[in-house]
């Protein structure tokens, strides 16, 4: 490599430059080492102790609850429910100190330690006397010592764990107030060793218009006139020994080159287009697939309890149960098996609208709409035995045209939603009738309602009102109901207030739509 080459030249400066943010940068990341250092003791020691900590004091608080209801429980069963609710929050307790205790710890944590521990040992042996004079039934025994010893013994152990937590919280503010410092001091380096890396970069910055940029630009514009198929043009600095000269050199190839350059660039940009595409349809499948999988942990889980507790009963109880009993279960499980199959029919429904088209799965016949509505409140009838459905429909058709399997995952939907966000047993009234060239159906509950800022956005698709987030659900139903509707012809329209409960109004027109 010959020194007055224009590489040579450049590797020179860039050489210094790499070697100072080399210098500057290693002295930063020492320092961010010690912040990490810093950092790592609070994540590690200090919020695990927090969190420790924490459920030691929720745990033993419960266990004293626990115990006193042990005391006053009479019926056997609430004395056996409180002996397993004692056995589980013993072990998590045990779980909690022994996950402590791997956590290196100073002396006087170790010491405040020691002495909850040795103070929550004591309470145990005195807890269990007080147990077993409330299993003897010597309740007023059991409570006596409960109010003086227990309650001593108590008062003690969580002494010394709170005092334990106000140190633990004491040393990670401290340990907060060390990562803040460190931190400090990396961004001062840090700072510095930016600033002059600015200044090196402009240094290069100058040397390199003045001795390459400049010649370069004359070259860039020979190529914009070869590029507009000027030939008869001059090409300077072929005479060079250096990069530029080879640079001019090969002006000469320019068109050629150009011209598959243009090309080349043309098919960048279709298989750029083509990336983009698959990537955005990645990413709505993504998100379809993570909706499905959050409606389906949320949705099945209140049928498979009502399976499951009804299994058991039946197995514990299978010698005294009688035909009756056996039936009523069996209509309870078979209840919760239609609410499965109709929550799978619907995800299976939403995920073919949410996929694409719906139009490709719109297949609109001649349908008796109050036939479909009373099908669907007897399947919500079996559903949730609890709800009361009232329908005002008659015994009229309402013939329309349209898709059966779409209509009955729109008011299946606006029925559950009224069945779920209504308190057990309360009155839900569905009407249907002609009006005009449609029919009218309206649904209306007296449950939560809706918040008059939430009515814009309700049908906006993942959008769930702000009264709702303690209510299992995802957003899709309405949004889907409304596509449907539309899909139809149709229009959908809510009046509530929050309270007092929702009416839904749809509108679908009887004529098949061109």
């Amino acid at each position: 490599m010959q020194m007055g080459s224009i590489k040579s030249r450049l590797s020179l400066v860039f050489t210094g430059f790499l070697l100072l943010v080399f210098v500057l940068g290693f002295l930063s990341v020492e320092r961010l080492s010690e912040y990490n250092a810093v950092s790592a003791d609070i994540r590690d020691r200090w919020l695990q102790n927090t969190r420790i900590l924490g459920v030691l004091d929720d745990q033993t608080s419960d266990f004293r609850t626990v115990e006193g209801g042990h005391i006053f429980s009479l019926e056997l069963s609430g004395i056996m429910a409180r002996e397993k609710e004692l056995k589980d929050l013993d072990r998590t307790i045990l779980k909690a100190q022994s996950s402590y205790e791997r956590i290196p710890h100073g002396a006087m944590e170790a010491d405040l330690y020691a002495r909850f521990s040795a103070g929550w040992n004591e309470y145990k042996i005195i807890s269990s006397h007080v147990l077993d004079l409330s299993r003897a039934k010597h309740k007023a025994e059991a409570a006596a010592m409960y109010m003086t010893t227990s309650r001593s013994a108590f008062n003690a152990a969580n002494k010394s764990l709170a005092d334990l937590v106000n140190l633990n919280v004491t040393n990670a503010r401290e340990a907060g107030k060390r990562a803040d410092t460190t931190y400090r001091a990396a961004l001062v380096l840090m700072g510095i060793a930016m600033f002059v890396a600015g200044l090196m970069v402009a240094a290069a910055v100058l040397y390199i218009r003045r001795s390459v940029s400049a010649p370069l630009g004359i070259l860039v514009a020979c190529m914009r006139r070869l590029a507009g198929n000027e030939t008869d043009i001059e090409i300077k600095g072929t005479e060079r020994r250096d990069e530029i000269g080879e640079m001019a050199r090969t002006v000469v190839v320019f068109r050629n080159n150009a011209v598959d350059l243009a090309l080349s660039r043309h098919e960048l940009a279709l298989q750029a287009s083509m990336l983009e595409k698959m990537l955005e349809d990645e990413r709505r499948l993504t998100a379809l697939q993570r909706n499905f999988v959050s409606m389906a942990s949320h949705e099945f889980r209140t049928p498979l309890t009502i399976i499951d507790g009804h299994a058991q009963r039946m197995i514990k109880m299978r010698d005294r149960l009688g035909a009756d009993d056996i039936v009523q279960r069996a209509g309870k499980l078979r209840g919760a098996v239609l609410q499965m199959t109709n929550l799978i029919d619907n995800l299976l429904n939403s995920s073919r609208l949410l996929d694409g088209d719906a139009g490709i799965n719109y297949h609109p016949i001649k349908i008796d709409l109050a036939l479909l509505l009373r099908e669907v409140c007897q399947s919500y009838h079996e559903i949730a035995p609890g709800a009361q459905i009232q329908d005002d429909i008659g015994e009229k058709p309402l013939t329309v045209f349209g898709d059966p399997k779409l209509l009955n995952l729109v008011f299946g939907n606006i029925l559950s939603n009224a069945i779920k966000y209504s308190p057990s047993g309360s009155l839900i009234n569905i009407a249907a009738a002609f009006e005009s060239e449609n029919v009218i159906v309206s649904v209306q509950d007296h449950g939560i309602g809706i918040p008059e800022k939430d009515l814009e956005q309700l049908f906006e698709r993942y959008y769930r009102g702000s009264n709702v987030s303690s209510i299992a659900g995802t957003g899709v139903g309405l949004h889907l109901v409304k596509m449907v509707i539309e899909l139809h012809g149709g229009g959908i329209k809510v009046e509530s207030r929050e309270g007092e409960g929702s009416r839904f109004t749809v509108m679908l027109p009887i004529k098949l739509l061109a």
